[in-house]
């Protein structure tokens, strides 16, 4: 069944097909290569439980280079300066909690990808359903108005109905 209703596809459809197929397959290999972590060997503790505690504080930083990626997917040399700083809290005895806190210190609250909610934040926080809320009030409000604004349909009077009847006489001339 297959094979007949291929044989009816003009030839550059079943090329294009495949060709399609070629690009979707490139855009997976990208981006799995793109996903891969830039964690150096170098730079992973011999403690299993300590390198798990590393990716998971890494995976919430910011690169300050690259600013949409975490430090654990950079590969920028600022990026393995933070996992270097961030191992050596972890191994010098340090919570999550405190090494989180000492990178924000040194770097400054910029540097966690999800901020925390407090009045510095709000406007990230609260300004995007704002907009989106007053965006559908100016709609609504714009609609309404519209409607109440329409031309009735109401027909024509006689000497209504007269002139437009002299109107497109004289244009027709």
């Amino acid at each position: 069944m297959r094979a007949a209703v291929r044989a009816r596809l003009p030839r550059a459809w079943r090329a294009r097909g495949w060709l399609l197929g070629v690009c979707l397959l490139g855009g997976v290999l990208l981006l799995s290569a793109v996903a891969a972590h830039a964690v150096e060997p170098s730079e992973r503790l011999a403690n299993p439980v300590l390198e798990a505690r590393a990716r998971s504080i890494s995976a919430g930083l910011r690169c300050l280079v690259c600013q949409n990626e975490s430090i654990d997917e950079s590969g920028a040399s600022l990026a393995h300066d933070i996992r270097i700083f961030v191992r050596q809290r972890l191994t010098a005895g340090d919570t999550n909690a405190q090494v989180i806190q000492s990178v924000v210190n040194r770097y400054g609250a910029f540097v966690l990808l999800k901020p925390p909610v407090e009045p510095a934040t709000y406007v990230l926080w609260y300004g995007p359903p704002a907009l989106v809320l007053f965006g559908l009030a100016g709609s609504l409000l714009w609609l309404r108005r519209r409607r109440a604004t329409s031309v009735d349909d109401a027909p024509l009077s006689p000497d209504e109905a007269r002139r437009l009847d002299g109107l497109m006489r004289e244009r027709d001339v």
